[in-house]
């Protein structure tokens, strides 16, 4: 196991290891490999990482982009890529393709492993039986049948726990994500339902808009929250860590504005695009977004404890460059 970042002292540190110890499988999150992207594959030269077997991803959608770097320029093409979705209330995977046995799909989570019985439901826990116009089944992620790993209880707090898992849908447990199926039965996370943004009265998921944006060439990460907007009720504000000029940046935001536009539709254009040179991340690589609302919304008095952070100093900076 490794603590730390994968940046420091320099970008090839988990490079130096695989090569250290002769790792054959890289287990890390997706954020990981933006912020490796960032520094192209110079840190990659000259390391020898034939030993690596499988590559897997784990806390979060990883989008494709990120996907297809690790996969051409860490797995070299000969390594398996399990993206694999979990909880910490599962107690192990629930869905992921199985290496060397089930096909990758970048995005996607694909299938669950054997036993596991997903269903999306509506938002009156109806289960959904027509896909949309794009031939996919979207809704919210329920388990219908116990698991080996099923959590029972939260210590000191049973109540706690059925109000949060099992009493929204009751007969299910509900996860929290939003999730894409297709006709053959993989599904796609869409990130959570409480990160959903309800755009003059279309509801759109962040890591939807995250996905379009960091499909262009020029970004290496981003995150997306919602703020007040006077005519559309919520706003979309994105942070934005770009690898390029800014002295373009007025010309680079609309060019991501149009990429959005193009990949989910003009609903989904950001209103607001801030370029950062961070994001706040706690040590294990989650983005902070409640930190990045308060900042959307001028509420800056009231960021919370920002000490569990990989580097507040990051806040700050965000803070005084907010639009």
């Amino acid at each position: 196991m490794f603590e730390g970042i994968p940046t420091y002292p320099d970008a090839g540190r988990f490079w130096d290891i695989v090569q250290r110890h002769k790792v054959n499988c890289l287990y890390t999150a997706p954020t990981a490999i933006r912020s490796l992207m960032a520094f192209g594959t110079e840190p990659l030269k000259g390391k020898d990482i034939s030993s690596l077997k499988i590559l897997g991803t784990v806390g979060e959608p990883i989008n494709e982009e990120a996907w297809h770097w690790y996969d051409e320029h860490v797995g070299k093409r000969q390594c398996p890529i399990v993206d694999t979705w979990w909880q910490t209330e599962t107690a192990g995977t629930l869905i992921s393709n199985i290496a060397g046995i089930t096909a990758a799909r970048p995005g996607w989570a694909t299938l669950p492993l054997p036993g596991v019985q997903p269903l999306l439901v509506d938002e009156n826990g109806i289960e959904v039986t027509e896909p949309g116009e794009d031939g996919l089944f979207k809704g919210n992620l329920c388990i219908k049948a116990p698991w080996p790993g099923i959590l029972r209880t939260t210590w000191g707090d049973h109540e706690r726990c059925r109000t949060n898992y099992f009493a929204a849908y009751p007969g299910l447990y509900f996860t929290g994500d939003g999730a894409l199926r297709d006709a053959e039965g993989n599904y796609r996370i869409t990130g959570r339902v409480d990160d959903v943004l309800n755009i003059s009265g279309h509801r759109i998921g962040t890591a939807e808009v995250e996905n379009a944006i960091n499909m262009h060439s020029g970004v290496v990460e981003s995150a997306v929250v919602g703020y007040n907007h006077e005519v559309k009720g919520q706003g979309i504000y994105a942070y934005i860590i770009y690898n390029g000029h800014h002295n373009e940046e007025d010309l680079t935001r609309l060019d991501i504005s149009l990429t959005v536009s193009k990949i989910i539709g003009p609903i989904a254009k950001p209103d607001k695009i801030q370029f950062v040179h961070g994001l706040p991340k706690t040590r294990s690589g989650k983005i902070m977004r409640r930190i990045l609302r308060k900042i959307a919304e001028g509420d800056l008095n009231n960021l919370g404890d920002t000490s569990t952070l990989l580097d507040p100093a990051v806040v700050e900076q965000i803070s005084q460059g907010r639009m």
